[in-house]
């Protein structure tokens, strides 16, 4: 089977744009939401927010610490501040509660630049992919850590594309979106979302919160899929549906429990079926057949590309 390279199309035929479109929409206006925070100032000369999502002042009040940078400093042996510490523990305790890669997909600036490459790869139907393991992100973090103990600096913060594109969008210093380009074309061309999936450090730091974080996306109405694979072609790390969405024939929850899920919604947004659905991770419970009984319009079970 082959995953439809159109797959939104059914999605807004049987459940409307919005509906289809919900929570792609809602994480763009998030991430809009979250630079506006930082922009207000070099703009307005309101400042809001002070600082880069590695480490920032909300109203002069907030502090907030990204946890990977907080680990790099203790690393380079540098005892950070205790606003730094209570940022990291605030930082934390966020994204325990709502998914730990929920950043890269809510909160991140280069998440438009990796969905976007996502899109025109399935535009154009451009299969070739580098085979890339996921875990090398987290060596690339291990690295990380190792080289700020050795050199005593926060190693990952002087190359970093995610601080460098922030800065680029909200202090002018255009040289910043380089790094952006050339994930975008390393996605679009070389591997399939392979700087977020394979890797970003900093999205291998989340994911190891996210093993442990409460929100969660499950697939209670199971049942009733049809193994389209439009949620394995628009999902950014297709690997963690099967255990919750094949979950009938090998008894495993409907939950997805991976911590590589970012929570993005996408397979929410693109079934038809309505499989998918936000929850926690102690909420195991299966749609009813009065649940899916609702009409709707038969299609084959597996469209090719």
């Amino acid at each position: 089977m082959t995953a439809n390279v159109h797959p939104y199309v059914e999605a807004r035929e049987r459940k409307g744009v919005w509906r289809a479109h919900r929570f792609g929409v809602l994480r763009r206006a998030a991430q809009l939401a979250f630079l506006a925070l930082f922009l207000t100032g070099p703009l307005l000369g309101v400042w809001i927010a002070k600082g880069t999502l590695a480490s920032s002042l909300t109203l002069n009040v907030l502090p907030l610490t990204d946890p990977f940078i907080l680990a790099q400093s203790l690393a380079a042996r540098h005892w950070p501040e205790a606003t730094a510490l209570t940022g990291a523990a605030i930082v934390l305790g966020a994204y325990l509660l709502l998914g730990g890669r929920s950043f890269c997909s809510w909160v991140c600036p280069l998440n438009p630049v990796a969905d976007f490459a996502a899109f025109l790869r399935r535009r154009f139907d451009i299969r070739q992919t580098a085979k890339i393991r996921p875990e090398l992100r987290n060596w690339i973090a291990g690295a990380a850590i190792v080289v700020s103990a050795i050199s005593g600096v926060v190693a990952w913060e002087l190359v970093n594309p995610v601080t460098a594109f922030h800065r680029a969008l909200v202090f002018g210093l255009w040289f910043g979106l380089v790094p952006a380009l050339a994930i975008f074309t390393f996605d679009l061309l070389v591997a399939k979302h392979g700087w977020c999936g394979h890797l970003c450090p900093v999205g291998a730091c989340y994911g190891a919160i996210g093993k442990a974080s409460i929100a969660r996306v499950a697939a209670p109405a199971r049942a009733a899929c049809d193994d389209c694979m439009d949620c394995f072609a628009v999902c950014p790390e297709p690997h963690v549906i099967t255990p919750a969405l094949r979950g009938e024939r090998t008894g495993a929850s409907p939950v997805i429990l991976s911590g590589d899920c970012t929570l993005c919604g996408a397979c929410v947004d693109v079934c038809p079926e309505k499989v998918f659905a936000f929850t926690h991770r102690f909420d195991h419970r299966l749609a009813t057949a009065a649940d899916t009984s609702e009409p709707t319009v038969s299609r084959p079970k597996a469209r090719a590309a």
